[in-house]
């Protein structure tokens, strides 16, 4: 079973490589059926992947949504980063750009206990240098990846929580910088921080997202959550969509073997839009 839809698309109005109308014209070309937009969310700092024109971005995918009707079916949506003490509420931004669904995610962490004034203040564990994961790591936390992991894995629950996004995005990304150095994913403290994040989405009834963007970038050798966790949510029957992240127009060709992985264990529950039947 393999759907032609992706619901995790970045653009130029982000960190990505094209503008919304490539991205549009390539899924087209390419048989899919449905596109769903989410940029990265505005944030109340300067940095260099995140929406600064978030009215120009929602009208765009609106009138792109108008205009290819009957050839594709397009969504308006976002990917918002949840941050203690700086963007908690998502409502203001899904009511600003009347958006139709969201992604929840967790890339920024700030200390225990900080309010974070400005990027300074919060450890970036996503991008593309792991040095800077290694160096957030100390700054933030002392180089103590079991406090630094816990605080990822308990700022993701707050959110879930808080805005019960459409899609959960990419819900163990902390391990993808780590590459088994300061910890193993099997370990129990580790294993014990996921498997409770997982267990809320699932009493919250949200749908995960598996990510392939790591493994096509070379950052990363397992899909987000890991084909490891993903046994485990299959006992939950955990509603799971297949998402690439996609930063151009190729990438969102870049299931990496997700529709074949979760077709060999059965996985019972695989959709092919945010919008449940």
């Amino acid at each position: 079973m393999l759907f032609r839809t992706n619901f995790h698309t970045h653009s130029n109005y982000c960190d990505g490589k094209a503008s919304l109308r490539e991205m549009v014209d390539f899924a087209v070309a390419h048989g899919f059926t449905a596109l769903g937009f989410s940029g990265h969310c505005p944030l109340p700092f300067e940095n260099t992947f995140s929406i600064t024109d978030y009215e120009g971005y929602c009208n765009e995918v609106r009138a792109l949504k108008e205009e290819y009707k009957g050839r594709i079916d397009i969504s308006l949506g976002l990917e918002i980063d949840y941050i203690p003490g700086m963007l908690e509420d998502f409502t203001p931004l899904i009511e600003r750009g009347g958006l139709e669904y969201t992604i929840g995610s967790v890339h920024l962490i700030p200390p225990q206990g900080v309010v974070p004034k400005d990027g300074n203040d919060l450890w970036m564990i996503d991008g593309s240098r792991y040095e800077t994961y290694d160096e957030g790591l100390m700054k933030h936390y002392g180089g103590d990846i079991r406090s630094g992991v816990r605080a990822y894995f308990h700022q993701q629950n707050e959110m879930l929580v808080r805005n019960r996004p459409t899609i959960v995005g990419h819900p163990d990304k902390i391990a993808m910088h780590n590459r088994s150095r300061y910890f193993k994913e099997d370990e129990s403290w580790y294993e014990e921080l996921a498997l409770e994040t997982l267990s809320l989405i699932h009493e919250l009834d949200l749908i995960c997202e598996v990510n392939t963007r790591g493994i096509y970038k070379g950052r990363h050798p397992d899909f987000y959550p890991s084909r490891r966790l993903l046994k485990a949510m299959k006992q939950w029957r955990i509603p799971v969509l297949v998402g690439t992240d996609a930063h151009a127009p190729d990438d969102l060709l870049r299931t990496e073997g997700a529709f074949e992985y979760l077709a060999s264990i059965d996985y019972p529950t695989i959709l092919s839009s945010y919008q449940r039947r």
